[in-house]
């Protein structure tokens, strides 16, 4: 695959460095005591984690609590303030604009186009850094994989902003998976989702990471954290509040407290998998 080039590989002439092959554990991204500050105001303060290749990485917590400010760092939409931020091993602005797009993709929260491209555009736009590389051939097979994927291929000659919000979000999302980097940034994927496209987001995710790639996703349904992450990270007041495996951080106890709300945690009968549950009544 494209993300796990043996070598380092030559554009056509070009000299442009394709991404180098991970093994599972690497480090393709971290920071280390990261301080964002937005208007003022310190977003984060302090924050490290790393994203692993081979791993998905949850990143949850409560609305403000700083889990966008720290994709926004890691894919280098926002500059430190103090700490640093690296990856695949240099810090992020040292790397030119187009070998950093070779290395890590990333979904924002909205997906917004001014024209009517069609949705296959939209999705080739992720091959977009690839143009004039030894794999440039791959795009049509790559953006068909792509599409079939996120199951957008039957309205693949529709204009994007014919979509509904839903079929946007997946759309984005095949685009971010065509660009085919090692290092995946999704900010609330399954947002607009319904809970069949939901499931299918963090199954992608999955085989993303057992194909090698880091994977750090944004949720807000603690369920799906549980069920799809191999590690957490709860940010609360721009601090990670807790970081490991969900059956070791999702506790009632703290995620009570994380997230000022009451709530109980018990084992899934069949996978063991922590579910959380508001307490109500």
């Amino acid at each position: 695959m494209i993300g796990r080039i043996a070598g380092r590989l030559l554009a056509s002439g070009r000299g442009l460095a394709l991404p180098e092959s991970f093994t599972p554990g690497d480090v393709l991204a971290e920071t280390s005591e990261l301080v964002v500050r937005l208007g003022g105001r310190e977003v984060l303060s302090g924050v490290a984690v790393a994203a692993r290749a081979g791993e998905v990485l949850a990143l949850v917590g409560p609305n403000g609590a700083g889990k966008s400010t720290l994709l926004a760092a890691l894919a280098a939409d926002l500059a430190a303030d103090e700490g640093g931020v690296r990856v695949c091993g240099r810090p992020v602005a040292d790397w030119p604009a187009r070998e950093l797009a070779l290395r890590r993709a990333v979904l924002p929260q909205a997906a917004a186009l001014s024209f009517p491209f069609a949705v296959e555009d939209v999705v080739r736009m992720g091959r977009a850094p690839w143009a004039g590389t030894v794999l440039e051939d791959d795009d049509d097979r790559v953006v068909r994989e792509s599409m079939a994927a996120t199951e957008v291929i039957e309205f693949a000659a529709r204009p994007f902003s014919a979509l509904s919000g839903g079929e946007r979000a997946r759309v984005a999302l095949a685009r971010v998976l065509a660009q085919r980097a090692p290092l995946l940034l999704l900010d609330e994927p399954t947002a607009a989702l319904d809970l069949r496209h939901q499931e299918l987001v963090l199954r992608i995710c999955r085989e993303r990471a057992a194909a090698g790639d880091a994977v750090v996703v944004v949720l807000h349904d603690l369920g799906l954290a549980a069920a799809y992450a191999d590690r957490v990270a709860v940010l609360r007041g721009g601090a990670v509040a807790a970081e490991g495996a969900p059956g070791e951080v999702f506790t009632g106890e703290l995620l009570s407290e994380v997230y000022r709300q009451p709530v109980e945690v018990f084992p899934h009968p069949r996978t063991g998998a922590p579910l959380v549950t508001p307490v109500r009544g």
